[in-house]
């Protein structure tokens, strides 16, 4: 097994008792002219798989109006943006400034592997130098990205596959009390479902379980200021072990804590 298979193993195979999440770090750069900014947080959830995004960039000219749709998204989940002018009319600028970033943040070994945002083959080389080091690369772009840059990837996702369905709008009931839509406002805004929702599908194994350690540590990654005692909870195992109608519990031999939603 080479150096690189076995990266991919390592991230992959991990056991019930390693916590991926914590173990491998992942460099995401974002091509922000070949990428939605309306999929940024599942995109980001698709990395948080394979290890913690410690390492996040968008880039683009920052200076133009097509790059408006990432402003609010990116502070949001904490992506540093990176100016490149566009010296070129119709050239994509922001190809070299994210391959050399790639190549510095790759030589100074603060991460473990990469996530390449982008539907361009010219990331072809840049994913394939990655593989050669022995690190893992994965990248995410639409289902016309050319094969050469998603061969070249340990790892391709389509950002087609990444879109939600959206529930059809429920008719408005209208609240005759203030006081019963304040205190039912404040319900949906403390309601922690969502966001563990999205937690478990990054800390979810092949067996449809995830260990409560994981899911901690990737509820911290979408959102550093979560807090169980937000929701009325010391721990969230007890948070966990409240949410019986939506979870199914169970405790390893060794004593590790593991959930699932019910079907």
């Amino acid at each position: 097994m080479t150096l690189g298979s076995q990266k991919v193993y390592n991230i992959y195979m991990a056991d019930e008792n390693t916590n991926s999440l914590s173990r491998s770090k992942i460099a995401m750069l974002i091509d922000g002219d070949n990428a939605q900014a309306t999929l940024l947080s599942q995109m980001l959830v698709e990395t948080g798989r394979h290890g913690q995004v410690t390492v996040r960039r968008i880039y683009g000219d920052w200076t133009t109006t097509s790059m408006n749709s990432w402003k609010d998204v990116l502070n949001f989940h904490a992506f540093q943006p990176i100016q490149q002018f566009r010296y070129t009319i119709g050239k994509n600028a922001t190809d070299s400034a994210m391959i050399i970033d790639a190549m510095d943040i790759l030589h100074t070994g603060v991460v473990d592997g990469f996530c390449l945002v982008s539907s361009d083959s010219d990331y072809t080389r840049l994913a394939t130098r990655i593989r050669e080091s022995g690190v893992f690369v994965m990248g995410i772009g639409r289902k016309n990205t050319p094969k050469p840059f998603v061969n070249a990837c340990d790892l391709f996702v389509y950002t087609e596959n990444l879109i939600v369905a959206k529930e059809p709008a429920k008719p408005k009931q209208i609240n005759t009390s203030t006081k019963n839509k304040k205190a039912k406002d404040e319900k949906e805004e403390l309601d922690p479902m969502p966001l563990l929702e999205q937690a478990f599908e990054m800390a979810v194994q092949e067996n449809g379980w995830a260990a409560l350690s994981t899911l901690g540590n990737a509820l911290y990654q979408l959102d550093p200021g979560f807090d169980p005692r937000t929701y009325g909870y010391k721990q969230l195992s007890k948070m966990i072990s409240n949410l019986k109608n939506r979870f199914e519990v169970k405790t390893s031999e060794s004593g590790g804590f593991y959930i699932k939603f019910k079907e």
